[in-house]
């Protein structure tokens, strides 16, 4: 484990008193997005203005020196919210009374890996960490999980950390989310806050569905805006589905900014709350809602107040958008079985 030669004390002027401190801890912390999210984690843009953090950078012993060089970016950038900076490749050590983690770390696919492969490398992985986190974090821990396959990775991880409540687990979908968002407002020819209430079903995968027929833009329905059914049928949900393929195919890198800038939007969601009218889409362990079958993390419209989180249920589902949300949870049922093998595992 490596640390900064010093501990930051910071004081609030007004109380003199020392603000509470949050601990959180980054997996994956060498790579490009950890990169792109530490400062807006550092500056408060997650965890609000007022929050002190305490952080903790997790990854493979080969790469603590570069988590070293991170850990005294930070320090030069003088966050006045920063308390301490630790970082490590034990993962007991770094999750030790742990209140918030994010999981970027994983394994990638290579070459001539096949998809069960890697689904079960990855199992590999999460179940290690699920049982550290379970052994050393709070019982009260909140849980992102970034690190693909997403879903699957946080019902494994979750799986293995009995001592949290699975409602502390959820999963990135927000990406995809603000994907939908963004091809929505260009469409219209509107800005992305006008676009409200698109819903994310299922996995992230090319089986996810972004939902548009509960969403407003300036308050009207979306479609009554665009009247095109073919277009908000089939190539919105196929551009959202492959976008970031798009955005491989000439970066030659996956998703970087755009990911880190979910991230932040999905922990000020459910930490900060949504706004009033308004719900966002999270990857959250499934109870039976709207018929998607429980023991899987699917994407659900969620509300969210002040660190809890109520999936909205409800909402009209024409023949269309049930088999969409079907053909998901079949897929996350199969990943669940390629990853574990026997169901059991996690019964």
């Amino acid at each position: 484990m490596g640390s900064l030669p010093y501990e930051i004390q910071t004081t609030d002027l007004e109380t003199n008193k020392m603000e509470s401190i949050l601990k959180v801890c980054i997996t994956g912390a060498a790579g490009q997005i950890a990169y792109s999210l530490i400062p807006m984690l550092c500056s408060g843009e997650l965890f609000g203005a007022d929050q002190m953090i305490a952080l903790t950078l997790l990854d493979l012993p080969s790469q603590e020196d570069v988590c070293r060089g991170i850990a005294m970016e930070v320090e030069d950038g003088a966050y006045p919210l920063v308390k301490s900076i630790e970082f490590g490749s034990n993962a007991r050590e770094m999750f030790r009374d742990v209140d918030f983690a994010i999981f970027l770390g994983g394994s990638p696919r290579k070459p001539g890996m096949e998809r069960r492969d890697l689904l079960q490398v990855n199992g590999q992985i999460f179940e290690e960490q699920g049982k550290a986190l379970n052994e050393v974090a709070k019982s009260s821990a909140k849980v992102l999980v970034v690190a693909n396959p997403v879903n699957t990775n946080c019902l494994i991880l979750s799986s293995n950390a009995p001592n949290i409540p699975r409602h502390n687990f959820t999963c990135l979908t927000r990406l995809d989310l603000n994907r939908a968002r963004a091809q929505i407002a260009r469409k219209a020819g509107v800005s992305v806050g006008e676009v409200k209430n698109i819903v994310l079903w299922g996995n992230h995968s090319m089986t996810q569905y972004p939902d548009v027929n509960h969403g407003t833009i300036k308050g009207v329905p979306i479609n009554e805006v665009i009247k095109d059914e073919k277009y908000l049928r089939e190539e919105f949900i196929y551009k959202v589905q492959k976008r970031g393929g798009e955005v491989l195919s000439h970066r030659k890198i996956s998703s970087i900014m755009s990911a880190a800038q979910a991230i932040k939007d999905h922990v000020k969601s459910w930490v900060g709350g949504t706004k009033e009218g308004e719900f966002v889409s999270m990857g959250v362990y499934s109870e039976g809602w709207y018929n998607i079958p429980k023991d899987i993390f699917y994407s659900f419209p969620v509300l969210c107040r002040k660190g809890t989180y109520e999936v909205v249920e409800g909402l009209s589902l024409d023949e269309f958008s049930q088999a969409k949300l079907l053909a998901s949870a079949e897929e996350l049922l199969a990943e669940k079985q390629e990853a574990l093998g026997l169901d059991e595992l996690l019964n």
